[in-house]
């Protein structure tokens, strides 16, 4: 199995919920003072000892592709997966990018910044002999709807449109999973949250606990605790 592995990030979405802001520039090259966001996230990967990320772009693609063709970036490994049309959700985004990734992979958000040890997560899903991984926070409803049922280092329930009052967790937004593992799911356009939830339900999802909370681009509100978050590191 891998030791670093890659991480593959998606970076595709409409970013409706951000017009005007996302009307001419996607959420990922949103400026939070004075950079780009998606700087933040890479800065993160390579403190993770992350160099190679494939980001699945779509909407504007070619604005974030003309960004990471920057000298800056020339220590790691950068490629591209470009959706389909109509797009192929979150699931399907992922399983093209990964026909060309060797064994597992992390996947996360373009819009999000989690701040958790990347690696060693990995360590744990290698000894959980489970078939992929979700990280969770324990967050109670309070930065967004709780979603998860964990217990024991797994996840036994996850659901994002049926809530009960044992999910007191959230998913934080970093996966592990392999190509392999998708090709479970007989489709290409789907949303990954239908493989959770099916790893979920077949005791095969590991889980693994967050302290740090995750913060995300895609609210205003998201974009002003982030901001906070960042300046107060200043």
């Amino acid at each position: 199995m891998n030791t670093i592995p890659t991480t593959i990030v998606l970076a595709g979405g409409l970013a409706t919920r951000l017009y005007p802001i996302t009307k001419t520039v996607p959420k990922s090259l949103i400026t939070i003072d004075d950079k780009a966001f998606i700087e933040y996230q890479i800065e993160l990967l390579r403190r993770n000892g992350i160099k190679k990320i494939v980001f699945c772009i779509g909407h504007m693609g070619d604005q974030i592709k003309r960004y990471l063709l920057n000298e800056k970036f020339s220590d790691l490994n950068i490629s591209f997966s470009e959706d389909g049309n109509p797009p192929l959700g979150t699931g399907g985004a992922i399983k093209k990018a990964a026909r060309d990734v060797d064994g597992y992979f992390f996947t996360m958000y373009g819009d999000s910044y989690l701040d958790c040890p990347m690696l060693d997560i990995f360590e744990f899903f290698k000894k959980s002999n489970k078939k992929a991984l979700m990280t969770v926070f324990n967050n109670k409803n309070q930065y967004d709807k709780s979603n998860v049922v964990f217990e024991n280092d797994t996840i036994k329930v996850y659901d994002k449109n049926n809530y009960n009052d044992n999910m007191n967790y959230i998913d934080y937004g970093l996966g592990v999973m392999s190509f392999d593992c998708l090709q479970s799911i007989n489709k290409d356009q789907f949303d990954l949250a239908v493989c959770y939830s099916k790893w979920a339900k077949d005791n095969d999802l590991a889980g693994y606990e967050v302290k740090n909370r995750f913060y995300e681009v895609g609210s205003e509100k998201g974009i002003l605790d982030f901001t906070n978050h960042i300046c107060s590191k200043d």
